[in-house]
């Protein structure tokens, strides 16, 4: 694999950043005006390990440290389940992570990843991620079922973010309040307990066959969400993860998921979501658009005023 380097110069707000830039056959490069990412599919990448997909580094004028657990990534297409036992077999289990995909880059600000039918769960799907200045990243996915394999008729995506030793391990959401939506601080006391947050009207239930393993998607939360859009905290920064329709959409939080931290004396968390699929239909295009907001702290109103202009995108779109 060749890859190029050339030295880069941003000047911004009084910030001078000047580190290479990298680009390959599997990953490339890509900045906004306050971002830096790395985008790439399952091959490695320096201390990115093989294994895993979508966002490498993330990291910010304002933070130079990524955000994300160097060795793994972001936005990472981890599984695609159902409510079968064969998840026994890690193979199958982290299929999307093993299986062929190939990246492209479409632009100076935007990547896709396509990974066809796999050789299990026969899933096809294409990930498209574009940078929007300041500090955003949108993320379409799209996927197509081959075959009649989902035990139930029901299959379900799950992305994992391997968050890079925060201080405070928690997802932030709004739940219903008595007089309205309040704050909910999710942190679970360790991996695979009450793990999944469902949205107040998602009303499906998942039969998983009896002997099934235990995992993030199984195990779920009684507290729900409201609105379709979490947000943790990194250092000096906050990450927003904001989809445009809650239908299908689920958060998922492990204590540990990212494994021990540089210093080994924690864990990193991993804060991730899953989109489920009902009754699914093979041939059938499914999909979810999200946006990945990372900027500086400035309090959950300036959260709250995110999510809003980001719904003003969507509803324009429509």
């Amino acid at each position: 694999m060749r890859s190029s380097r050339w030295t880069l110069i941003v000047f911004l707000a009084g910030w001078t950043w000047t580190m290479p830039t990298v680009q390959g056959e599997d990953y490339a490069e890509f900045r906004s005006r306050e971002l830096r990412c790395i985008i790439g599919n399952n091959a490695a990448q320096g201390d990115h390990r093989a294994g895993y997909n979508g966002i490498f580094h993330l990291s910010s004028v304002h933070q130079p440290e990524p955000v994300f657990v160097p060795a793994y990534a972001g936005l990472n297409l981890e599984h695609v389940f159902d409510g079968s036992a064969r998840f026994v077999d890690r193979n199958i289990l982290f299929e999307p992570r093993n299986a062929h995909m190939s990246f492209k880059k479409v632009d100076e600000r935007t990547a896709e990843l396509h990974q066809p039918p796999t050789p299990v769960m026969r899933m096809q799907s294409v990930i498209r991620f574009r940078l929007v200045d300041p500090y955003s990243i949108d993320m379409e996915f799209r996927c197509v079922p081959h075959e009649n394999v989902f035990e139930g008729g029901a299959f379900g995506i799950f992305f994992a973010s391997y968050i890079n030793s925060p201080l405070n391990k928690s997802m932030y959401y709004l739940t219903e309040g008595g007089n309205g939506p309040v704050w909910q601080q999710f942190c679970t006391q360790f991996h695979n307990h009450d793990s999944t947050v469902k949205h107040v009207r998602d009303k499906f239930d998942w039969t998983f066959t009896p002997g099934a393993p235990t995992f993030l998607f199984t195990n779920i939360s009684p507290v729900r969400y409201t609105e379709p859009f979490f947000y943790g905290r990194f250092k000096n920064m906050v990450l927003i993860v904001m989809f445009a329709s809650p239908e299908g959409i689920r958060f998922a939080h492990s204590p540990s998921g990212g494994g021990l931290n540089a210093a080994k004396d924690d864990t990193n968390p991993a804060w991730d979501f899953q989109y489920i699929v009902p009754n699914c239909q093979i041939g059938k295009e499914y999909g979810f658009c999200c946006r990945v907001v990372y900027k500086l702290w400035e309090g959950r109103e300036d959260v709250l005023k995110e999510y809003a202009a980001y719904k003003n995108t969507v509803q324009s779109i429509k």
